[in-house]
């Protein structure tokens, strides 16, 4: 009986060692299956990472123009002497730009005077703005229609307007809209049009008006739509063939113009009239 206890005890150790092993392996496994987990979590996350970055934006189209046509010359001299007879500047007044590239506009006023038979006045201007095309803004096509359709809502909406109507300008650009409006000024009554026109990404606002002054007539609203859509086609024609094509080098954005804007807006209120017109002296001989 003694010697058969230590044996049985050895039989017991021996038959304990698989156990172990068995038990071991498992412990392998299972360390084995969480570091497949961990590389799973590892793709998870970097497939997340992936989806979640914002697609790459599209390079925007290039802007067609870089450059404006100067202002006080795109308009035949000879439209000008049947505009404005007797302009004070046969050459025109330029306005002040910070960047002719980006922004340039021009005047003309003058009083033709015939005696007792009165006198008549006329004021022509044209502006021109410029947009550059913007990776964060849009193209400067795409930011030129927006200010096109501000532009026409700004001049249907001129204090004092009576009687405005708007109406396509087909033939003028990529596409352009007439305004018309009486306006009373220095008890006066003014006929106005405005033409407000777009190609590619520029901008071109003509304006031109007129009175009769010491008993002269009021020119016909017809005259001076036709006066001012006529300029305007030649405005943008001049837009059209001399402005450079392309955007090779680059050039301010309009931010520059709107500052712009803001000071003629001021300069123009301080004079107490935006439209260009000043109020005369007396009836018969208005100031330029």
């Amino acid at each position: 009986m003694h010697r058969s206890a230590p044996r049985l005890s050895r039989i017991l150790a021996c038959a304990a060692v698989p156990v172990m092993l068995v038990a071991v392996g498992c412990s392998s496994d299972s360390g084995s299956g969480s570091g497949s987990d961990a590389e799973k979590k590892a793709g998870s996350s970097s497939s997340s990472d992936s989806a979640g970055a914002e697609p790459t934006k599209p390079a925007v189209e290039p802007a067609k123009f870089t450059d404006l046509p100067d202002a006080c010359t795109s308009i035949a001299k000879n439209t000008v002497k049947d505009l404005v007879p007797d302009a004070k500047k046969k050459g025109g007044t330029a306005g002040r730009s910070s960047d002719l590239a980006v922004r340039g506009s021009c005047s003309w006023n003058g009083l033709d005077d015939k005696g007792v038979k009165g006198s008549q006045y006329r004021w022509l201007s044209v502006a021109f703005t410029r947009f550059d095309s913007d990776q964060s803004l849009g193209s400067g096509a795409a930011r030129a229609t927006e200010d096109y359709t501000k532009q026409v809502a700004k001049e249907k909406a001129s204090e004092g307007a009576q009687k405005a109507a708007t109406a396509a300008a087909p033939g003028i650009g990529d596409e352009a809209t007439a305004i018309t409006y009486k306006l009373n000024k220095t008890d006066e009554d003014f006929e106005y049009a405005t033409v407000v026109a777009r190609t590619g990404n520029v901008v071109v606002t003509l304006t031109y008006n007129g009175a009769g002054y010491a008993g002269a007539k009021t020119p016909s609203a017809a005259d001076i739509l036709k006066g001012a859509q006529k300029a305007a086609k030649e405005a943008v024609g001049k837009v059209d063939a001399t402005a450079g094509a392309g955007s090779a080098e680059a050039s301010p954005s309009a931010g520059d113009a709107k500052k712009d804007d803001k000071k003629e807006e001021k300069k123009d209120d301080k004079n107490g009239d935006e439209k260009g017109f000043e109020k005369p002296s007396s009836e018969a001989t208005p100031k330029s």
